[in-house]
Parts: structure tokens; sequence; C-alpha cells
């Protein structure tokens, strides 16, 4: 027999060794293995039920509800868009609460936070908003902003700040030099000229085309004074 040949001899020989432990393994522990496949497919099948019959029905069911508040939410009836009309509609309140676990009912949290925000209910705002979790840029960036809106209300300047430098971290561009400037004014009010300068060389750098760099250098002569 050649060298070639008995190179192959001995892998077929490791090859059948192998075969052969995994036939001994799988005949020793045949039952614990067939005991977790079916646990594995009891598993998929529970997650696709779930999914099938109970989560995509009751998100068509949200999205109709979301419907009719926002057509509500539209016309600036606010409070009738949180609480609803008894009737048709039961309100972005209601529905963030009944349907939780849908996007549907994220989305309606925010929305909640934006009527609350309306209606001059900033700590609720704050309650909903912050409940919201979203991947559109430019509604997501605007939710955060809005949390900063509702804390300079609340005469909280510093949580008002570190929201709208937040918000501007999203590096929108329409919005993120929005926000960089109201960061800027607390600073201000908050008698912090150079945080005030550094917000507002940003948007003159980085945003030159905004509306906000539009008149920027009147903001940063006033706070060189």
């Amino acid at each position: 027999m050649s060298k070639k040949d008995e190179i192959k001899h001995k892998e077929l020989e490791n090859v059948e060794h192998v075969l052969s432990a995994s036939e001994a393994f799988i005949e020793k522990y045949q039952k614990q293995i067939i005991f977790g496949v079916g646990v594995v497919v009891m598993i998929v099948l529970a997650v696709l039920s779930f999914k099938n019959f109970y989560l995509e029905p009751r998100e068509i069911a949200a999205q109709n509800e979301m419907y009719k508040a926002q057509a509500v939410f539209s016309t600036d009836s606010f409070r009738v868009a949180l609480e609803g009309d008894g009737v048709e509609s039961i309100g972005f309140k209601q529905i963030a609460s009944d349907y939780s676990i849908t996007s549907s009912g994220n989305l309606a949290s925010a929305y909640t936070g934006i009527c609350y925000f309306k209606l001059g209910q900033y700590e609720n705002s704050i309650k909903y908003l912050t409940q919201f979790d979203g991947k559109d840029s430019y509604f997501t960036t605007s939710v955060i902003g809005l949390i900063g809106d509702c804390y300079v209300e609340l005469n909280e300047s510093s949580k008002a700040i570190d929201y709208f430098e937040k918000a501007a971290m999203q590096e929108n561009m329409v919005l993120s030099p929005v926000y960089l400037k109201k960061a800027a004014l607390v600073y201000e009010s908050l008698k912090q000229p150079d945080k005030a300068e550094k917000n507002y060389t940003i948007i003159k750098d980085k945003y030159p085309n905004s509306p906000e760099a539009a008149d920027i250098d009147k903001y940063i002569a006033r706070v060189q004074k």
C-alpha cells in the first residue's frame, strides 16, 4: 500500500470512528435529544402563534384606533385626541395603554405626550414622551426635543439642556440646529455665555444653510460682550 493510500485509509478510519462515536452518543441520549428538539419546536410554534393570532390582530386594531385619533389631532382638538370622544375614538392615552406592545401603541405614547404638552400638562407630557421608543430620525428627534421644551416650561434648565443637546446629537440637518440654538438660549439664561457661544458656533460652521444660521453672528456677538 502506498503512502498516499495509507493516509486515505487512516482518514477513513477516523471518519468511521467519529461516526461510530456520534451514533453511540445519539443512542445513549436519544430521549433527551428528542425532548430538546420538541421543546425548540414548541417554542417556535408558540412564538408564531403569538405573532399571527394575537400580536398582528392587535396591531391592526391599534392602527384603526390611531387613524381616528390622528384625524382629531389634525384639527387641533388635543383633549379629544388624548381622551377620545366616547363614541368614535378612544383617544391616544387609551391606545397607549391597551395596545402597549404594538408599534401603534408605542407611537400613541408619543402622541399622548404631545397632547399633554399642548394642554400645558408638562409632567404628564414627559411621562409619555419618555415611553416612546422610535427609530424614525425626524420624529424621534422631535420627541426628544419636546421633552426639553417641557423642562423649560417647568423651569428645570439643566434637564432641558440635556434633552436639547441629545436631540441635536441625532445630526438631523433640519432639527439639529434648532435644538443647538434652544440649548444655547438656555445657557444664556443661566449666565453661561461660553457654552452658548460654542453651540452658536457649531450652527454657523456645521449648518450654514439652516434658517438658524441666517442671523447667528448677532447671537455670537451678543455672548462675546
